[in-house]
């Protein structure tokens, strides 16, 4: 089977968002052909042009099934795909909206949550990455819920003290926050509030922003806690990441997270209350202190988030589409 990831190539940091690249290298590795078509362009008529420029690029080769990821990119993929089927995965603020700084959503992600409701139609399938992420398909008949898998050979538990390479001191309690401080929707201002009230001074806040995603799995290995305070998520590929090191965190209840944590012992929700979150986040603390790691890892493969298992769950999908595909097309040859 031949798949072409379609996906945003806008970034200054990465070529290929991480967790998609991910995603298409546990698929070459359970036998797919996979290419990638990062898109050029910014806003929806930047989207708009990157879709004409696929449909000369699918005169050359043909592909069993596209996949889109992220609403603008499932508009360039159906703009381009010709006959080929579209499989298209919603990330989160595509359909659930963007917030600003005063906590509103902004104009602009209303229009993407348009485009994401008038798009439904013209797509074969839609994955979306979490149960909230979901409430946003009206087309149920052509919905599946599948989160990202994680990588469990790069994010796993270890012995390794990475700590000294990290430039991290051996006898301080590190709080890890992993998001861009400067998102309003990543919530860096609880964390911050929540480790101040703590009045703990070796307790420290850090913020390795931008990180290489193969350096992550050191961080997580080596601190004590991963904060994610987030106002709203999907299904945020650091809380399995660090489930999978066995690193104790402390979350917003928000998208998927308190499914993915379920009852793990280290791992807590908070509401958006600083003492609540300090209060959990010292928990969390003495769980690091009395017992070092948790048993994540056991969790991420009970619900079956490995990469591995999510690239057979998504070949399913594509399976699917396929067939749905061929299934037009005879109704269509014979009406001719």
């Amino acid at each position: 089977m031949k798949v072409l990831f379609v996906c945003s190539g806008n970034s200054v940091i990465f070529p290929i968002v991480p967790f998609i690249k991910s995603q298409g290298e546990s698929l070459k590795a359970a036998g797919i052909e996979v290419d990638y078509f990062p898109l050029k362009g910014k806003g929806f008529t930047g989207y708009i042009k990157a879709g004409l420029n696929l449909r000369k690029v699918l005169k050359l080769k043909q592909y069993d099934v596209i996949h889109a990821h992220y609403t603008l990119s499932g508009w360039a993929a159906v703009i381009g795909a010709r006959n080929t089927p579209v499989v298209i995965s919603l990330m989160g603020s595509d359909a659930y909206g963007q917030i600003t700084e005063n906590i509103a959503q902004s104009i602009k992600s209303k229009f993407y949550q348009l485009l994401t409701y008038l798009i439904q139609p013209f797509v074969t399938a839609i994955i979306s990455k979490s149960e909230n992420i979901e409430k946003h398909v009206y087309l149920k008949r052509k919905s599946t819920i599948l989160p990202n898998g994680v990588n469990t050979n790069l994010f796993r538990p270890t012995t390794n003290d990475f700590r000294q390479e990290l430039g991290l001191h051996a006898d301080k309690i590190y709080i890890l926050f992993l998001g861009n401080r400067d998102k309003p929707i990543k919530n860096y201002t609880l964390a911050r509030e929540a480790v101040a009230l703590l009045n703990m001074p070796d307790v420290e806040l850090i913020n390795p922003y931008p990180l290489d995603h193969a350096d992550i799995p050191s961080y997580l290995n080596s601190v004590n806690v991963l904060v994610v305070p987030s106002l709203m998520e999907g299904s945020p590929n650091v809380v399995k990441e660090a489930m999978a090191c066995n690193c104790p965190i402390v979350a917003t209840d928000v998208g998927d997270i308190k499914w993915v944590i379920g009852d793990t012992d280290g791992c807590h929700l908070s509401d958006f209350n600083p003492e609540e979150f300090a209060a959990k986040l010292k928990s969390a603390i003495a769980f690091s202190r009395d017992s070092g790691r948790t048993n994540g890892i056991n969790r991420i493969n009970e619900l079956g988030l490995s990469a591995e298992d999510v690239a057979n769950k998504l070949i399913d999908i594509y399976d699917s589409t396929q067939a749905v595909s061929h299934k037009k097309a005879s109704r269509l040859s014979l009406s001719e």
